[in-house]
């Protein structure tokens, strides 16, 4: 698969992460068939953000709820406070009750 393809394959995925959930790039990598294509997915995610329609790239967090592309974002709080806004208590640039807010699109999606 070409990297545009892929990325393109992982924003229509971010785009169906339901509003105050959350997922991670390696739940997205797997689904995509991508088993240690994590990485892959954060790349995808820094260039997110000129994507139309619109990629809700603040709702992929890395596999223990760590803000870690928040530096991609416009203002260094801009992600917390997009997550705030949809109802997720952040602390310490960590979402508290990850596993609770988690969207797993393995469970979530069916492959067609």
């Amino acid at each position: 698969m070409q990297q545009k393809d892929f990325f393109k394959d992982v924003y229509e995925v971010v785009r169906l992460i339901p509003r105050g959930r959350l997922s991670s790039y390696g739940a997205i990598a797997r689904y995509l068939g991508a088993t240690s294509g994590a990485r892959m997915v954060g790349y995808a995610m820094n260039s997110a953000h000129q994507q139309i329609p619109p990629v809700p790239a603040h709702r992929v967090l890395n596999r223990n709820g760590l803000l870690t592309g928040k530096h991609h974002f416009g203002s260094p709080n801009q992600m917390q406070l997009l997550l705030e806004s949809e109802g997720i208590v952040v602390e310490n640039d960590s979402v508290k009750d990850f596993a609770t807010y988690f969207w797993d699109p393995n469970v979530e999606l069916s492959i067609e």
